[in-house]
């Protein structure tokens, strides 16, 4: 598989476009770039130990979000401003070969759905029993050179629907904290988030000023193996002050947590929620929430950390 390639457009404002080996385009929205360059935080929170590298990785099996492109120009360009790390934007599968995975400090699921690691029905559909094995082999091999490469000291970012992947793969579950069980507040409603009580000050969430923050956007709600007491929670939703008018609500204890940290071996992982609407890849404490779990992932931001 090729790589995606990342070409330039006329004019700074039009950013880029996504040109996949298939031959697709991804663009973000008309004005996109002028919308995030100011609300991208001028410098970063910690100086990076040494040059980061951050893979981009999005590719989906199932629902695949217009949003990503946004989220792939946001991050590139919140790399660059702040000089925290430099992205690689690629769905190519060799990058998580063993060894191969070892040039990036950490790897971000920018709304991955399903089983990116296998092959789709048509190509599993071609193969035949020798490929069908070749491919369920590799397909192994990618899921331990990843968890190994967390485990070993390195980071792991999940965007939104990072959380509606890998079903099938119970250690990624757990890392990750839970899988996607439908989105009651769809991009239309009003929500308002809070930051996690007793967590007002801490690093990654200080950019909120302990104040909620409403806006319109998909909020998941999450099944097992989700236990917010098993993070470090730091933002949820706040029913007291969101649209509550909505349908498939299953949650009893009202546990929809939108964003946590937590230690995964040596490694750190950060997962967001948020990231559904393009607007949030331009909302300046979104962007900086981002930009700080980042860095705690990359081991750049020295954050405590609790779980």
């Amino acid at each position: 598989m090729k790589p995606s390639l990342i070409l330039p457009l006329a004019g700074a404002a039009a950013a880029f476009f996504l040109v996949s080996a298939a031959g697709d385009r991804e663009q973000p929205p008309s004005g996109a770039a002028d919308k995030i360059a100011p609300a991208l935080p001028a410098e970063a929170f910690a100086k990076p130990a040494k040059a980061r590298k951050l893979l981009i990785f999005s590719k989906t099996a199932g629902f695949r979000h217009e949003s990503i492109a946004t989220g792939k120009l946001a991050f590139t360009e919140l790399g660059k401003k702040t000089g925290a790390f430099e992205t690689v934007i690629s769905d190519d599968l060799e990058n998580f070969e063993p060894k191969t995975i070892d040039q990036f400090d950490g790897i971000l699921f920018l709304s991955t759905t399903m089983d990116p690691f296998a092959p789709s029905k048509q190509e599993w559909d071609a193969l035949d029993d020798k490929g069908k094995k070749e491919a369920e082999k590799k397909v192994e091999r990618l899921q331990k050179s990843l968890m190994s490469f967390v485990k070993g000291g390195k980071g792991f970012i999940g965007i939104h629907a990072a959380t509606d992947t890998f079903y099938n793969w119970s250690e990624y579950g757990e890392m990750i904290n839970g899988y996607f069980d439908g989105h009651p507040w769809g991009s239309g409603t009003q929500v308002s988030i809070k930051v996690e009580p007793g967590q007002e000050k801490h690093p990654l969430v200080a950019m909120f000023d302990g104040k909620n923050v409403d806006f319109k956007e998909e909020i998941y709600q999450l099944k097992e193996p989700y236990n917010s007491k098993k993070v470090h929670m730091l933002l949820r939703l706040d029913p007291e002050k969101s649209d509550m008018n909505v349908q498939g609500l299953k949650r009893e204890d009202k546990d929809w947590g939108v964003a946590w940290a937590r230690s995964w071996g040596k490694g750190r992982v950060f997962y967001c929620s948020l990231g559904h609407n393009h607007d949030m890849y331009w909302h300046p404490t979104v962007i900086r929430h981002y930009l700080a779990g980042i860095q705690w992932a990359l081991g750049d931001y020295k954050v405590k950390v609790d779980k």
